[in-house]
């Protein structure tokens, strides 16, 4: 399992929210490219990268950022979200340097654009499932739709799609413990592999991940643990490490 440290573009700085509310929001570098840095010589094998403006206007805002970053570290797997809504933004994030595209509210509201994606980039695109009791938010979270989680992941199954993002909008940014039972079913419901998001706060959330013993867990990402000093990306990969050469 991957620890991916994630960085949240605002306004072109790196920031965590609470819950999705851009009103809520932490500031912690000016500087998001200095940040990867930290995360890479931490020893990450992943970045997660967020355009939260993006996410809000439909389209890409923070867009040199991530081409920033992508430059600065070209062997690194790096995913991007946010404001992804066609298949041109999707070329232009592949040919910056980007490894995968996550789409999350087009996958919602237009599930068919997954599988033309799939086909236009294969091996390149992860959907994002953001859930608020179960059910799928849109838009940056300020829309719940009638669509459970896992009815709409699996319909993704045939897409060849490289993973879902898993993430519990009430955990998010609150460092209370991610939504281990629901990331689990979701794993266990499709032959998608799963990335867990949204609360974790410490080693103890990442050992009860690994604790499920869900093959289909593949990776978990943590934002403001990292920025707040609660989880050491080192120890926590290390874990992971320990965890896969013991079984």
């Amino acid at each position: 399992m991957l620890i991916i440290p994630a960085i949240d573009l605002k306004d072109g700085a790196c920031v965590r929210l609470r819950q999705g509310r851009m009103d809520d929001s932490t500031v912690f570098s000016d500087d998001p490219v200095s940040m990867a840095a930290k995360w890479v010589d931490a020893g990450c094998r992943r970045l997660h990268l967020v355009d939260l403006n993006g996410a809000f206007e439909g389209q890409p805002v923070n867009g040199e950022v991530v081409a920033a970053i992508a430059r600065r570290y070209p062997n690194l797997p790096i995913q991007i979200g946010g404001g992804i809504r066609s298949l041109e933004t999707i070329e232009h994030y592949v040919k910056a340097g980007v490894s995968y595209v996550i789409i999350g509210t087009k996958a919602v509201k237009q599930p068919e654009f997954v599988g033309e994606a799939c086909r236009a980039f294969p091996g390149r695109i992860i959907v994002g499932l953001d859930a608020k009791d179960g059910f799928v938010a849109t838009d940056g979270w300020a829309e719940v739709s009638a669509l459970q989680v896992v009815d709409l992941a699996k319909r993704f199954e045939a897409d060849g799609v490289a993973a879902i993002v898993y993430t519990d909008i009430a955990k998010d940014g609150m460092m209370q413990g991610c939504n281990v039972p629901a990331t689990v079913a979701l794993a266990n419901a499709t032959g998608i592999p799963v990335i867990a998001s949204g609360g974790i706060h410490n080693l103890g959330d990442i050992q009860a991940l690994l604790d499920t013993r869900t093959p289909g867990i593949v990776g978990a990402i943590t934002g403001r643990a990292i920025y707040e000093g609660t989880l050491d990306v080192a120890e926590a990969q290390a874990l992971c490490d320990l965890k896969y050469k013991v079984e």
